[in-house]
């Protein structure tokens, strides 16, 4: 897997690329937001967000831009509430608080990477269960009842089970499915309710508030 470490503490950028060597991964090093932007292609993206040439919240939103699929975890010192809820909005898919393990790092990494990898499992397929979404067919499947979804509903639905487990922060899912961060009438709520009323378990689709919503994972 290659990882890029974006880290300008060279002592703490060592020590992780050599625990992330051992543990099979390709690293490749940036102690700045320019160098972490100039990176190639990367499965995973370890950044901290205190860089000396720019925030890392905004690298963190434009490497989101650039690549919705890649697995970003934000690795830093701000460890308020505040702090994390603003890097799961800026894209982190996960955000870990120095100071950690590396057990703890490995763990997340691998939890991470797992959820990327069932939501990409079968080709135009995703399946989390009770789910079973056809996405080129735009057809959803609760056990083995059929649903029924609008359009807005079922692009709302694959959204979060792409990244089942995780919470899809409300921002970027406005920006995904209605090209906007400032849909009128609580829209987001409105289809997040009609959701729940047609999966029959309001429970698949969590709120994490102040954040967003998550798809709930057996």
């Amino acid at each position: 897997m290659r990882a890029l470490l974006v880290e300008d503490d060279l002592r703490v950028a060592s020590a992780l690329s050599s625990a992330l060597r051992r543990r099979g991964h390709m690293v490749i090093p940036a102690t700045t937001a320019a160098e972490a932007l100039r990176a190639g292609p990367v499965d995973l993206v370890l950044l901290d967000l205190n860089l000396p040439d720019r925030d890392g919240l905004e690298v963190c939103r434009e490497l989101r831009r650039r690549n919705a699929d890649v697995c970003i975890i934000a690795v830093t010192a701000r460890g308020e509430e505040q702090d994390r809820v603003i890097g799961l909005r800026a894209g982190a898919d996960d955000y870990v608080v120095k100071p950690f393990s590396m057990a703890e790092l490995q763990a997340r990494i691998e939890a991470v990477m797992r959820r990327t990898a069932r939501a990409q499992r079968a080709e135009g397929v995703l399946e989390v269960d009770p789910l079973r979404i056809d996405v080129t067919a735009r057809r959803v499947w609760v056990d083995d009842r059929e649903v029924s979804l609008t359009r807005k509903e079922f692009e709302l639905l694959t959204a979060l089970a792409r990244q089942a487990g995780t919470v899809v922060p409300r921002e970027r899912l406005l920006l995904e499915i209605w090209q906007t961060t400032f849909a009128a009438g609580h829209t987001l709520d409105v289809h997040v309710a009609a959701l729940r009323s047609k999966l029959d378990d309001a429970s698949l689709v969590q709120t994490v508030r102040g954040v967003g919503y998550r798809l709930r994972v057996a």
